[in-house]
């Protein structure tokens, strides 16, 4: 494995131990945890796709949270039972909620400078 895909594996561990906190902390607003899946999708996009350039990962995210968060609308059996475990609730949540779209447009722009940030350090310590 790749250093940097080391680097996205660990701030997925991160994101992931978060998240559960965030939904198990009852003082923390639960749009956190939509903040956190868009956070979440992003980086794991990255591990998954090392040399895709870091704007299209963020489009990319934005389209797999939205297409999941539009996905809610359909209410057909099986799609329901699904969501009635518990990991199908985590990926594919309940409801859908407008504020869950503004909360992913959050969470990958938040993704998305940290990576950048971080890219942009790493080719700085290159020179």
């Amino acid at each position: 494995m790749k250093s940097n895909q080391l680097n996205y594996f660990i701030l997925i561990l991160f994101v992931i131990i978060l998240g559960i906190l965030s939904r198990k902390i009852s003082d923390i607003p639960l749009f956190i945890g939509d903040v956190l899946y868009a956070v979440l999708i992003y980086f794991g996009l990255r591990f998954l796709f090392i040399h895709l350039k870091i704007h299209k990962t963020f489009l990319l995210s934005l389209l797999f949270c939205f297409s999941i968060e539009i996905l809610q609308l359909v209410q057909i059996d099986w799609l329901i039972g699904l969501r009635k475990t518990t990991l199908g609730h985590y990926i594919l949540g309940q409801g859908f909620l407008w504020l869950d779209l503004l909360c992913y447009i959050f969470g990958t722009l938040i993704a998305f400078v940290i990576d950048w940030k971080f890219i942009k350090t790493q080719n700085l310590n290159s020179l």
